[in-house]
């Protein structure tokens, strides 16, 4: 599987940081356009799947092929961006500075939310026939989880958004492993089973993903779901993101970094900077 040693594959997630964060706006903003836009399609596909076979777990089984094609066609989730590039300013690299990586941050999660949209209001489209009549039974599950993972939430108060951000956290450890599991091999199949077991984890288990709900919530609302946008902001979008930055850096890109990089003598990093070629 042509395997990358961790103190090889942590170097190429610094790379990748710095690569971002001086990426024009241009390309951020295209790279994260298509990024929501696929992994929007790939919710659906899995919805579904859900709605016509009654098992989550195919469901969840197959959406990771989305992640998948995003990043093997090198675009960006906003929950790649949030481990990738603060590593980049923690490394100091020259030029790197907060400014670039909120800049960066921004970009994306515009780009994400632009192509999340453009599925969901497709989705919304298909699902009603051109809004001639009411959702079929996919556009309808997509409505319903809108409600239960905003108003569902808000009832339970402060519990409620303490656990919406915990999930968010755990979403973006599997979700960030997923994005470093595209690093440590240099072929296909090896990329893509490393994908493919941590976006299983999540998916199955319900976490919560901003970009994943920059369809969900949105088409949830196109289609006449019972819960407003503030609802969708308040009790689940800025949480989610909170959480997902939070859980992707503290369990992924810190824990990573600190003990594949920052333990290294000066030496052996300037040795994994440059990975070895698989024979």
């Amino acid at each position: 599987m042509s395997y990358l040693a961790p103190s090889e594959f942590v170097t190429k997630m610094v790379d990748a940081g710095e690569s971002k964060i001086f990426m024009s706006t241009r390309d951020t903003i295209i790279r994260a356009y298509m990024a929501g836009a696929i992994l929007a399609l790939a919710a659906w596909f899995a919805v579904t799947i859900n709605v016509n076979t009654g098992q989550p777990l195919i469901g969840a089984l197959l959406f990771p092929v989305g992640f998948v094609m995003l990043y093997l066609l090198g675009f960006d989730l906003l929950t790649g961006v949030f481990v990738l590039s603060p590593l980049a300013l923690i490394d100091k690299r020259p030029g790197v500075t907060i400014g670039g990586v909120l800049r960066n941050w921004g970009l994306v999660f515009v780009g994400n939310f632009a192509g999340a949209f453009t599925v969901a209001f497709m989705m919304a489209f298909v699902t009603t026939f051109g809004f001639t009549q009411g959702p079929d039974k996919v556009g309808a599950a997509i409505g319903n989880i809108g409600e239960g993972r905003t108003l569902g939430y808000a009832a339970h108060g402060a519990a409620g958004m303490a656990t919406l951000f915990m999930r968010g956290m755990l979403c973006n450890w599997m979700v960030s492993t997923g994005v470093v599991g595209a690093m440590i091999s240099t072929s296909v199949p090896g990329k893509v089973i490393a994908m493919w077991m941590p976006i299983l984890v999540f998916f199955y288990m319900v976490f919560e993903h901003s970009v994943v709900n920059m369809f969900l919530f949105p088409s949830g609302l196109l289609l006449g779901a019972k819960f407003s946008i503030m609802d969708y902001l308040i009790w689940n979008e800025i949480p989610t993101v909170l959480g997902n930055l939070v859980g992707g850096l503290a369990f992924t890109g810190m824990t990573l970094y600190a003990t594949h990089v920052m333990t290294l003598p000066k030496r052996q990093v300037d040795r994994a900077a440059k990975p070895r070629v698989a024979a």
